[in-house]
């Protein structure tokens, strides 16, 4: 299985009165780590809308296990969770730099054609894409 590490500083304009980070933040977090994890892969979300396909959400799983705070530095951790050649789950944890675990999520992805919405198969339409999770996925 392919995991990704992409380390984030923890910005003030994250947090609350408190110091902590907003929970909000976390889902921006999972996509900044899932940008990453698709450029390890050699691919480009950018390109793949130019291209007239968006990646819309259509689940997801957040959990909070500690707080993270104004300062520190975390790490987001993705991998694909599962894929059927429509669905795409992805997983993440965020760790702080003892190494303890802070949030764990999941969110569920589908390809559309940006012109009208409809649900594309991963497998035909981005055949390479298709390959590369096919060979990563959790088994």
């Amino acid at each position: 299985m392919k995991i990704v590490s992409t380390k984030i500083a923890v910005r003030y304009a994250e947090t609350d009165q408190m110091g902590v980070v907003h929970h909000s933040n976390y889902v921006v977090w999972f996509e900044v780590g899932r940008t990453e994890f698709i450029k390890e892969l050699g691919f480009s979300y950018a390109e793949m809308e130019r291209d007239g396909i968006l990646s819309p959400v259509i689940d997801l799983q957040v959990s909070y296990k500690q707080p993270t705070t104004y300062g520190e530095e975390v790490s987001i951790h993705t991998w694909v969770e599962e894929y059927d050649g429509i669905r795409v789950k992805y997983g993440y944890e965020v760790k702080n730099k003892a190494g303890q675990l802070c949030v764990t999520g999941n969110s569920v992805h589908v390809c559309v054609k940006k012109d009208n919405f409809r649900p594309i198969s991963i497998r035909k339409t981005l055949p390479h894409w298709h390959e590369a999770y096919e060979k990563i996925k959790k088994k």
